[in-house]
């Protein structure tokens, strides 16, 4: 894990236009994907298209929420940070009761409408991590979207093997299985999200001697 910025960060600084201009662009690409994703993911009953399309929503969100607080104080980035770990979470356990609510109904995804649009999400994933990789060792703010880039690229892989395994199998049980591995991802990114933050929190409550 990187050092906190106190004084400075690795890679682009805070606020600079070419954060600025990759951050805008993050975002473009996730919202975009999440209105693809989340009409594939309902036509073609996949939990783990569900799944992935709210995480697209999120980081979208996130994004947004970045370039906010991009150039504030790093308690302002902190609070931002500590919001963002909290939504990560969230997504984490939505995707747990819609996953348990599709196993219930017994539900078949089509795997010919998972292969491609996991084909499409990889590459709009992949995309977006390598722009943000130069941020993986910044402050809270910055490493959590490369965490989520990071998260989200794991996921579309594993959406693949899902598409792949439901098509051998006609079964939605690989489905799940994804759906499942995308919610441990998205809490574990929360958790580490979060601890990061609450120690940069505290570490600016410290009164300097």
């Amino acid at each position: 894990m990187g050092a906190c910025c106190h004084g400075g960060c690795h890679g682009p600084s805070q606020g600079s236009p070419r954060t600025r201009r990759v951050l805008w662009l993050a975002l473009a690409i996730n919202a975009g994907m999440f209105l693809v994703e989340i009409i594939a993911g309902v036509t073609a009953g996949s939990s783990s298209l569900q799944a992935d399309a709210m995480d697209f929503l999120g980081d979208a969100t996130n994004y947004a929420v970045s370039l906010l607080v991009l150039g504030m104080s790093l308690r302002h980035r902190a609070r931002a940070s500590v919001l963002k770990g909290a939504t990560m979470g969230a997504f984490g356990l939505w995707v747990v009761a819609n996953t348990a609510h599709h196993l219930l109904s017994g539900t078949v995804p089509e795997a010919e409408v998972m292969g491609v649009i996991g084909i499409m999400a990889l590459v709009a994933n992949g995309g977006v991590a390598a722009m943000l990789y130069a941020f993986r060792d910044g402050d809270s703010n910055m490493r959590s979207v490369w965490i989520c880039s990071r998260n989200d690229a794991i996921g579309n892989l594993a959406v693949l093997g899902a598409a792949s395994g439901v098509f051998a199998t006609g079964s939605g049980w690989p489905d799940f299985a994804v759906a499942g591995v995308m919610a441990s991802l998205a809490l574990s990114g929360a958790a580490q999200v979060l601890r990061h933050a609450l120690t940069e929190l505290r570490s600016v409550a410290v009164p300097a001697e």
